[in-house]
């Protein structure tokens, strides 16, 4: 039966009322579509006044209509009139009654044609709301199967709905003229192919899942993204049923195929404009409040803080008002590109509305980087805006609020920035502000700080003071550690800790460190020059200048030719925690460094981030083992025996071993015994002013003694 469709499940009448009761009303539609949609018995679902809601494609057929839009059309009047009162108290048996009902009669497409008879088979449906109808011609069995057969044949080579069969291997064993058409395909062409030759690696993977579901005997409804033989999308939902033998065993899968794609692109691009701003294309205020709901969730969860950052444009309407809407718009593009530079791209920039503008800043452990993003948003909206024809000059006020401290729920935390954002208005424009008083406070002094720190650079207001490294067997001052100090004119002498993270968070470290160098790179020099031409002097890199522009160093490297300084005088310190920042450019950096003469010291070593491999694997020249190593070293047998492995292991990679933070003359005498090649630490000297430190060099005797 059915040659052209080989293995095709047939339902008989009993099957096609079997599972009534187990019918869930949830999954109506899909249920029917799945497994009476090619059934070879007219199907169909009727309202208690028998209009009908449903019916298959056998049933469509059987009466004339179109199946998908059946319009407001009764079953009854297809009954023959001199059985309509038959048909009625059989409709009344099969509403009222648990159990199938069955009824003998004629039916007729139209007024004017003959009369056929058919076996009808119907049931309540289990929703309660309606009744299901079984239609069977009244033939004679050879008759029926010949009629079936050359109805379906004729069905399926002239449906508007593609039909695509597969065996157990997912190869095509038949499709009809219009599933062909639809790929830009000949049938023969996609005979035998396997289905995934016509789908993108998403759509194999959800495939190979449903196959797995119908080799169980379970029927499936999905939504596939096929790839026509232009190469464009053919988006489809699959109403599949699994085939199998007369023993059970599964055979492939018939599956009747519809095209969504217009209606899916349509839905996309009305899910677009309700969810995105149309000029910006950054989030709307629908997803603005989706998300922030959704990163306060996440932020409560997981015991983290949110930042969320309300951004009024000033000035915006004089640029509306003289230069017109056209180039005003050009503004908010412009102002949108620069607001996303200065954020991460897990971070949420969007448009409310007008010249509002939100950020969400997620999964804040500390908000240390706020202020940093807050003062760069303004320095970039700062800048002019070049217009056609014109340049317009605007600014931003920033208002910012934190959860939880300052509100629990989206609609609080909006408020909260909005009454912030105000507030920097109302303090001159072209600024930031908390939302509360304290934190407000806090952010004036930060902001004071950075301030200060861009006029200590220009009034030369910074020193560097020098911590002496020993050579532990000579007992002589080889080479010193270069550490910054800011002598306030207010505060007095700062140390780094009291400065540096503002000069981080103001986006200073790039030119804070170039000046480091240099007065570095000059003063070794001159010690070389007075104590030994291999003198060297190290200093510290931060993670900003090791991501930062390489001309950077390239620049040091010619300074260093200029003052006639081997580039290996120098020594640039980094920590442990910057080998995890970003691996892969670290190495290239570090190898970079390395490839100019520079050498690379790794600082606190043993703090628990890196180990022994990241040695060799980055480059390393000289390991500081941190102090936290030596502090109990002489009462601590566990400790002298950790500090004695990790040199012997260092010196067997090729790196010299600096020890840290050494205070006792027994400390320094135990690292010399265990093969330390350096040490530093108050026990010789803190850090000193240039001229002290030079008097402590010239001296010339040990300071083992």
């Amino acid at each position: 039966m059915h040659a052209e469709l080989p293995g095709l499940a047939v339902l008989t009448e009993d099957a096609a009322m079997a599972p009534y009761a187990t019918i869930d009303h949830a999954a109506e539609q899909a249920y029917f579509n799945d497994i009476y949609l090619l059934a070879p018995v007219g199907y169909f679902v009727l309202s208690f006044d028998t209009a009908i809601l449903q019916m298959n494609v056998v049933g469509a057929d059987l009466l004339g209509l179109a199946r998908d839009h059946p319009g407001q059309v009764s079953f009854r009047q297809f009954v023959a009139p001199r059985f309509h009162e038959d048909f009625d108290r059989f409709l009344r048996r099969a509403i009222n009654s648990g159990q199938p009902e069955h009824c003998n009669l004629q039916m007729q497409r139209n007024r004017s044609q003959q009369g056929f008879p058919v076996s009808l088979r119907a049931s309540a449906d289990a929703s309660g709301q309606g009744v299901r109808v079984v239609l069977e011609p009244a033939e004679g069995k050879l008759a029926a199967l010949e009629r079936s057969e050359e109805r379906f044949r004729r069905i399926v080579h002239n449906a508007e709905e593609g039909i695509w069969e597969i065996d157990a291997a997912a190869r095509t064993s038949f499709v009809n003229p219009k599933m062909a058409q639809m790929l830009g395909y000949s049938i023969e062409d996609m005979l035998d192919q396997p289905l995934v030759a016509f789908m993108d690696e998403e759509g194999r993977t959800i495939l190979e899942r449903n196959i797995a579901r119908r080799q169980q005997g379970l029927s499936e409804r999905h939504e596939f993204k096929f790839l026509r033989k232009d190469g464009s999308d053919l988006w489809a939902t699959l109403a599949t049923n699994p085939i199998f033998d007369a023993d059970g065993g599964y055979r492939g899968a018939l599956a009747l195929v519809t095209d969504v794609t217009d209606s899916r692109i349509s839905a996309e691009r009305i899910w677009h404009q309700a969810n995105f701003d149309e000029l910006t294309a950054l989030p709307n205020r629908h997803m603005f409040q989706d998300r922030l709901g959704q990163e306060i969730k996440k932020a409560r969860r997981e015991g983290l803080q949110l930042a969320l950052l309300f951004i009024d444009l000033d000035g915006f309407k004089e640029v509306n008002d003289t230069l017109g809407h056209q180039q005003g718009d050009a503004v908010l593009v412009e102002a949108a590109r620069r607001i996303g530079l200065c954020v991460r791209s897990s971070d949420t920039v969007a448009r409310l509305g007008g010249d509002e503008f939100t950020v969400i800043l997620s999964g804040l452990e500390q908000a240390d980087g706020i202020d940093r993003i807050a003062q760069s948003v303004l320095a970039l909206l700062n800048r002019p805006f070049a217009l056609e024809g014109a340049q317009a000059a605007i600014s931003g006020s920033v208002g910012i609020a934190l959860y939880p401290a300052d509100a629990a729920t989206p609609e609080d935390l909006l408020r909260s920035a909005d009454q912030a954002m105000y507030a920097a208005k109302q303090g001159g424009r072209n600024r930031y502000s908390y939302f509360t008083p304290d934190l407000q406070l806090a952010a004036q002094a930060r902001q004071q700080v950075t301030l200060d720190l861009r006029s200590a650079l220009a009034l030369d207001q910074f020193e560097l003071h020098y911590q002496p490294i020993v050579n532990l067997q000579s007992g002589k001052i080889e080479r010193a550690e270069a550490l910054l100090r800011w002598r306030h004119p207010q505060r007095g002498l700062l140390a780094p800790a009291e400065f540096l993270p503002f000069a981080e968070a103001g986006g200073m470290m790039l030119e804070i460190g170039d000046w480091v160098f240099r007065q570095a790179a000059q003063q070794a020099r001159r010690w070389q020059d007075e104590l030994g031409g291999g003198f060297q002097v190290s200093i510290n890199q931060s993670p900003a200048q090791l991501r930062g522009d390489a001309a950077l160093y390239v620049d040091w490297l010619k300074l260093a030719t200029r003052l006639g300084l081997p580039p290996r005088s120098m020594v640039l310190e980094i920590t442990e925690g910057v080998l995890l920042d970003g691996a892969g450019r670290v190495a290239e950096r570090l190898r970079e460094l390395r490839e100019m003469g520079l050498q690379v010291a790794l600082d606190n070593f043993g703090t628990g981030y890196s180990s022994l491999s990241h040695l060799k694997h980055f480059g390393i020249d000289l390991l500081k083992l941190d102090r936290s190593f030596i502090q109990h070293l002489a009462s601590d047998s566990g400790d002298l025996a950790m500090c004695e492995a990790l040199i012997v292991m260092a010196h067997k990679l090729g790196l010299r071993v600096v020890a840290e933070g050494v205070e006792t003359a027994a400390q320094s005498g135990l690292l010399a015994m265990a093969g330390c090649d350096y040490a530093q630490g108050y026990v010789f000297a803190g850090a000193l002013p240039v001229a002290e430190f030079a008097a402590l060099a010239r001296r010339g005797g040990s300071l083992l003694n």
